[in-house]
């Protein structure tokens, strides 16, 4: 009987959730996702200037919140928002993303009176042992393609624990 290779072992490194716009909505957004987390969002700045769209650098375009710990009953509030289903066009390597086009479908959300209805994305991001050796600073290394965890293994991850279907 061969042992399996826990190096090999796929896991959830985070989940990203994020609201884009500008002015009140960004305010409301920021209200929203602290509702949903409890931890504090971020505002993210351009920083490209567009002038056809009236975009400057530093302007505040979105809010963003990252979650890295009970990731697995927070991922199934958020996937039972979308049924439970996703497409095969939404998985890349290494991840998976799906917007929600209201809170209020997330079980446990009541509908706030200041914030309205409002939707968000979330991008669940994967990683094997052995990651850090490409993303710390000191003596940081290369790691090989085969660390790349690719759509078929994250099928198959989602399936096997989260029991969730994939339509094409």
């Amino acid at each position: 009987m061969e042992k399996e290779n826990i190096m090999r072992k796929v896991r959830i490194d985070k989940i990203v959730l994020n609201i884009g716009g500008t002015g009140d909505s960004l305010e409301k957004g920021m209200r929203l996702l602290h509702l949903i987390t409890g931890r504090k969002p971020t505002k993210t700045k351009t920083t490209k200037r567009i002038p056809t769209l009236g975009v400057k650098p530093g302007l505040e375009v979105g809010v963003v919140v990252t979650v890295r710990k009970d990731l697995a009953p927070f991922l199934k509030r958020m996937l039972f928002a979308i049924d439970n289903k996703l497409s095969k066009r939404q998985i890349s390597n290494n991840n998976f993303s799906f917007g929600i086009k209201e809170y209020i479908e997330v079980p446990g959300m009541e509908y706030q009176r200041d914030i309205g209805i409002l939707g968000f994305d979330v991008t669940v991001v994967f990683k094997r042992a052995g990651r850090r050796v490409r993303l710390r600073k000191i003596k940081q290394g290369k790691i090989p393609k085969r660390q790349v965890i690719t759509r078929e293994e994250i099928i198959k991850f989602m399936e096997e624990h989260f029991q969730t279907q994939f339509r094409k």
